[in-house]
């Protein structure tokens, strides 16, 4: 069985995290995840704290294993959630958009585990410093918010950069993923496209079908003047953010059409103004599968192929 640092740190059977998706990972997929072996992560999202509280109650319900809740650091109540968190107790927090030093302490001594993303070895040696009990590199094949530097670039660099184990993600969604990840020296994988195509993944069947009738080039940035690019599947909504671009349009019009967008994918399934947060990725993933299939077929299929490599080394 494949094991690394991380599974032994944070006491789970695999090393696969699924990503936080705002809109998209709620307590369903997060305790399938976790039930299975590998790490499941609420995606707190623009959550209330109250809702928030909620989706953690319910995740321990559903499971006895470990399990975590992905935060956005920038949200003018992020204190709120940080106690609400703290306040329930899961045994691990993933954090982005933000700088997680602040809240490190604090979660250690309610002993929660901190793993922020990070976009560059600037951030990742800053978090090390800080105290972060691991480190999720995240490149930019990634759905949603994404940085500038490729998987297969930033988590070599990560890991030689830093002494905490580092998770690969972004452009994984397979066991030959998961290899080439641990080949780059991560300790594990995170994966969020991947899991949108579960049956236990409650967003609506129309994003489920984006993604799986998804080609290799479906999925385009949008939202780059703004400083904060998304990568999402084409659609309506994707070609009028680009012609913002193309227009040079002033930032409130950005705002103004993307108001309300990822409810419209998630829970309306609107085709045309949803915002279908999606990686590159999606062109390989052809069907729905239960959390419990993905991860068993990529962890024994990676076995394999770990094995099947030793026919490269000629004696």
């Amino acid at each position: 069985m494949i094991k690394t640092s991380i599974c032994d740190k944070i006491g789970i059977k695999y090393p696969i995290f699924q990503g936080g998706m705002a809109w998209a990972s709620d307590y369903a997929l997060a305790s399938a995840v976790s039930n299975v072996g590998g790490l499941g992560i609420i995606g707190a999202g623009q959550m209330s704290p109250e809702l928030l509280v909620r989706e953690i109650k319910k995740a321990k319900e559903n499971t006895d294993k470990p399990f975590g809740v992905n935060i956005i650091l920038y949200l003018t109540y992020i204190d709120e959630l940080v106690d609400a968190i703290i306040h329930e107790g899961v045994s691990v927090v993933t954090t982005g958009a933000g700088n997680a030093g602040t809240y490190i302490k604090k979660f250690h001594d309610a002993n929660i585990k901190v793993i922020p993303v990070v976009p560059s070895t600037a951030l990742a040696k800053r978090m090390e410093r800080a105290g972060a009990d691991a480190l999720i590199a995240e490149g930019m094949e990634s759905g949603g918010h994404i940085g500038e530097l490729t998987t297969m670039v930033i988590v070599p660099q990560v890991v030689n950069s830093v002494n905490i184990p580092v998770i690969a993600a972004g452009g994984i969604a397979d066991y030959r993923g998961f290899v080439a990840a641990l080949c780059l020296g991560a300790s594990g994988i995170q994966m969020g496209t991947r899991f949108l195509a579960t049956k236990e993944c409650h967003i609506h069947q129309n994003w489920k079908d984006m993604v799986i009738k998804a080609s290799d080039r479906d999925a385009v940035v949008t939202g780059r003047p703004t400083g904060h690019p998304v990568r999402v599947l084409k659609n309506r909504l994707a070609k009028m953010f680009l012609e913002l671009e193309g227009k040079c349009s002033p930032l409130a019009e950005y705002e103004k059409l993307g108001m309300g967008s990822l409810k419209a994918a998630s829970i309306d399934g609107n085709i045309e103004m949803g915002s279908f947060m999606s990686g590159q990725i999606a062109g390989m993933i052809k069907e729905e599968k239960t959390v419990k299939e993905v991860i068993e077929e990529i962890v024994s299929d990676a076995e394999d192929l770990i094995s099947d490599m030793s026919k490269f080394i000629k004696g």
